[in-house]
């Protein structure tokens, strides 16, 4: 017979084994439940950070933002039990593109980094040198040509750098952002960083085929990108503008937004939208 004291211990007990089985259950759901291509381009203020997640779980990160509002953002896509990030994409070196990095490295385990290596005379730019070297992840150095492959029929095509710029100086970093498409399937994606309109008139110029489904609009919808030409290659369905509300550099500029109407692009603003996400099966897209 099972007294008072007993009887309660019993009831804790299975009460702890009933929710760590309700546990078990939902990562096992989280698991075997089909899942599409998610893309989300995060609404972190005046910077950018886009999160990628494959149907077989494999997740990227391209850029943090310029605070650590990341961490937010990514426990709202990620599930409690998951502390590790496969690939973390640095486009470049900015405040409003790596800052949130800096906190992400310290809070998840990153299995790989790629970014340009460029030099920076920034106390920013040494600790986040610091940090990777710190992360002990697989650091490489991206230029133009290379195929990450994240899963099956899901790659990324490196399309700038031009060349190899690991530890060059330069005076416009903005100029030096990686540029990548993401395919999957029929469905393709085009990342674009920073750069500016003659990054932009070089890849029309050497024919490389920029034509994607969803845009990520160049330098938060600055007058210095998006020209006629490259808008005219890139033919987008979807343009995303990551951009703060009330930014001082009046991101986007009215004469960026023209042209995207011009072409009649669906466009879609992080400072107005909130996070933005896109998902995939290969041959359509849509938002969720």
């Amino acid at each position: 017979m099972l007294f008072g004291k007993d009887r309660k211990l019993v009831w804790v007990v299975l009460t702890v084994l009933f929710c760590l089985n309700l546990v078990a259950w939902v990562v096992v759901y989280d698991l075997v439940k089909p899942q599409p291509l998610e893309v989300v381009f995060f609404d972190v203020g005046q910077g950018d950070s886009i999160f990628i997640e494959t149907p077989n779980g494999v997740q990227v990160l391209i850029d943090g933002g310029p605070t650590s509002v990341i961490l937010e953002k990514l426990a709202e896509e990620m599930p409690f039990y998951d502390r590790t990030i496969d690939l973390i994409i640095l486009t470049h070196p900015e405040h409003d593109h790596y800052f949130g990095l800096f906190e992400v490295l310290k809070r998840y385990e990153v299995k790989n980094i790629l970014w340009t290596g460029i030099i920076r005379d920034t106390a920013e730019y040494q600790e986040w040198i610091r940090l990777i070297e710190e992360e002990g992840a697989e650091v490489g150095v991206v230029e133009a040509g290379q195929k990450i492959v994240l899963s099956e029929k899901i790659y990324l095509s490196i399309l700038h750098p031009f060349e190899n710029l690991e530890n060059q100086k330069v005076k416009n970093a903005n100029d030096t952002s990686i540029v990548a498409s993401l395919f999957f399937g029929n469905v393709s994606f085009l990342f674009t960083g920073d750069i500016g309109k003659k990054v932009e008139a070089r890849l029309v110029e050497q024919g490389i085929d920029l034509d994607s489904d969803v845009l990520k609009v160049c330098h938060h919808g600055s007058k210095t990108s998006s020209s006629l030409e490259f808008l005219e290659a890139v033919s987008p369905e979807v343009a995303v503008i990551q951009v703060g509300k009330d930014n001082s550099y009046g991101h986007p500029h009215p004469e960026v937004l023209a042209r995207l109407e011009e072409f009649g692009i669906q466009v879609l603003r992080t400072d107005i939208n909130g996070d933005i996400k896109i998902i995939s099966d290969g041959n359509n897209f849509k938002l969720e």
